[in-house]
């Protein structure tokens, strides 16, 4: 049996620029970090006493005769990457709910991707993980997703992500000083608005409007840019860091008419009203987590101001999906 565990992602910058659409042509860059809420996914052979071969729980169950029966598109997809022939039993579970903002459906892919791996006593790194669930999800199964929350969750860490060139794909770890790391992490703030959407529809118009909304992205692509300087600075301008967020969120409801809502945006202004210096929806929009910036001491304000919503509070992962429980058994 194995157990995988993969994180949620948080993107502060730069989404949108990592479309293929976009950065295959222009190139493209993110700045996002992994948070200790995560995907786990258990896995075995299943055992031959059933009239199916495969059972997948998710919030449905399935039982298939064969890999081509399972509806679930990403479970389909990664066990005819890998060739399995056996029989499957996996289960998922997960801290936060899908279709929220946070990568829910890449966190999914890698995760199983890692698990389906073990299975197969094979040890894939961080990149091949993150490359394999890209095409599954792009490639295979054909939703509108862009390449940054498959490389987050399979890498984990705060990065700056570059697509596009010769490697397709670079990761730089943001190396920060141990206080200033604290410091970023006591300003943010998470919560849940309560409006959850499908990200691949949102994201298609998205992707529809990329040739009329070139400036916007490239000024996207340059905030990622002022962010990772900002961060890396020796000077105390971590509020900075707020302001750019809101120039973000700005620039990212331009991008499609569907990306924001008259409640989402009653939300933000509520917060930014009550002491929040910035801050966005997460994800492909319409709905999910709002993140804000905020200094500690008004995050109570903050809180009390949006006491309607889920308040979940979160800290950075650093290590990226794990295989957190292996055991050997024999197969039948």
């Amino acid at each position: 049996m194995i157990i995988s565990r993969t994180p949620f992602r948080i993107s502060f910058f730069g989404g949108g620029t990592d479309y293929p659409a976009w950065y295959r042509e222009h190139g493209g860059a993110v700045l996002s970090t992994a948070i200790n809420k995560y995907c786990y996914i258990t896995c075995r052979y299943l055992p031959p006493f059933h009239d199916f071969k495969h059972l997948i729980r998710y919030y449905k169950r399935e039982e298939a005769q064969s890999v081509d029966d399972i509806q679930h598109p990403s479970v389909r997809e990664c066990l005819k990457f890998l060739e399995f022939e056996q029989g499957i039993d996996l289960v998922h579970h997960a801290d936060l709910p899908a279709r929220s903002g946070l990568g829910s459906s890449s966190t999914f892919t890698v995760g199983l991707l890692h698990a389906l791996y073990a299975l197969k006593h094979e040890m894939p790194t961080k990149r091949q993980l993150a490359i394999n669930a890209i095409n599954i999800e792009q490639d295979r199964i054909g939703e509108h997703v862009g390449s940054q929350d498959q490389v987050a969750a399979a890498f984990g860490g705060l990065n700056k992500i570059e697509f596009g060139g010769l490697q397709e794909i670079s990761v730089r770890p943001l190396i920060m000083r141990p206080e200033r790391f604290e410091a970023l992490q006591q300003h943010m703030m998470l919560f849940f608005t309560g409006y959850s959407r499908t990200a691949s529809e949102v994201a298609a118009d998205q992707i529809a409007q990329i040739p009329n909304k070139t400036a916007n992205l490239r000024q996207m692509m340059q905030l990622v840019e002022e962010a990772e300087s900002l961060l890396l600075s020796k000077e105390d301008r971590l509020n900075d860091f707020g302001r750019l967020l809101h120039e973000q969120w700005m620039l990212k409801r331009e991008m499609s008419s569907r990306i924001s809502t008259p409640e989402i945006d009653s939300i933000f202004d509520t917060a930014m009203k009550a002491g929040a210096l910035g801050g966005k929806l997460l994800g492909a929009g319409s709905g999910g987590f709002m993140m804000m910036f905020v200094e500690p001491d008004k995050q109570k304000a903050v809180a009390t101001a949006l006491d309607k919503l889920l308040h979940v509070p979160f800290r950075f992962d650093t290590l990226g999906s794990q295989i957190i429980y292996y055991s050997q058994h024999d197969q039948y």
